[in-house]
């Protein structure tokens, strides 16, 4: 039995993976865990792990391995990754982010090494990117991306066939990149002021704009003259973070999903290839952008191309 694990700034996802190639199962989901001490989520995804089990009438003793595919930052400590997760960690930006703690990283590989022999945890860009060359819209490319855009910002790279992880597992953080000079009063969880993330993540809209993000794009798909002004800055900051990517890395494809795009997929989608289209052709001709194609359920998958 192996388990698959979902962490992102919002929720928590778990589910278990009876064998290669099979249905996941007992899929629990909970708000990430942002109180008490630094080893809350990890404590939570154990916790979730045994009702799971419980509910599938299977015994925890019998899991043999744990995918974990999760937003980062990553900072490693013993060799085990923590989280330095700015929607997670409080203690990154200071009280000015509101987050209701103080941690300078969460606890997350050591605490699960304690029970179970296999963990393999890796960036949820990096991950997702997996799962859509395996079985999603990457499939038989060798020059690709996956951006997620969620509660926050993330990507997954691959160029010449490799994924590239860099130094501490957190390569792929263009979310933390600048794209634009003003910053707008925009903080990033990370302690930034304007960049990717802080400008166009979903816990940032209704902060921003007073609007949480699914009201502010469906207003701006129904022609509402303010959304649409919003939504199209957006569009330019989100399309330039996408061009750079494809300029650097001389990419084929770049899978989205997320919340944010997937949820509005059919508004962002034309708009965002339009950033990209006619800029400098000899490196973006013919590169799309596409929704992902594990669709809503890619982070689930993330985790188990993690263990298979």
């Amino acid at each position: 039995m192996r388990v698959c694990v979902d962490i992102g700034g919002t929720k928590v996802a778990v589910s278990l993976s009876p064998a290669s190639g099979s249905p996941l199962v007992g899929r629990r989901t909970e708000p990430t865990a942002k109180t008490g001490t630094n080893d809350a989520v990890a404590r939570q995804i154990l916790r979730m792990i045994d009702e799971a089990c419980a509910e599938q009438g299977v015994d925890p003793k019998s899991i043999d391995c744990v995918g974990v595919s999760t937003a980062g930052p990553f900072e490693l400590h013993g060799g085990m990754v923590e989280l330095a997760t700015p929607n997670i960690c409080g203690g990154i930006a200071g009280p000015a982010r509101g987050l209701p703690n103080d941690w300078r990283t969460a606890q997350l590989e050591a605490p699960l090494r304690q029970r179970f022999a296999r963990v393999r945890v890796e960036n949820d860009g990096v991950a997702a990117l997996e799962a859509e060359r395996r079985w999603g819209a990457l499939q038989g490319l060798d020059h690709c991306a996956y951006v997620t855009w969620s509660t926050g910002v993330g990507v997954g790279l691959c160029v010449d066939g490799r994924i590239l992880r860099g130094k501490n597992g957190n390569a792929g953080h263009a979310g933390h990149s600048f794209v634009v000079d003003d910053a707008s009063g925009a903080l990033c969880g990370c302690g930034n002021m304007g960049d990717v993330e802080a400008l166009v993540a979903g816990n940032s809209m209704a902060r921003r704009f007073g609007q949480p993000a699914q009201d502010l794009f469906a207003a701006a798909a129904a022609g509402e003259t303010h959304a649409r002004e919003i939504t199209d800055a957006l569009c330019r900051v989100m399309g330039r973070m996408l061009y750079n990517l494809i300029a650097t890395l001389d990419l084929q494809r770049i899978s989205l999903g997320g919340s944010v795009f997937w949820h509005n997929r059919d508004f962002l989608l034309p708009r965002l290839q339009a950033q990209v289209d006619g800029h400098l052709p000899p490196l973006t001709r013919g590169v799309l952008l596409v929704a992902a194609g594990l669709g809503d359920r890619v982070g689930d998958y993330a985790a188990l191309a993690l263990l298979d």
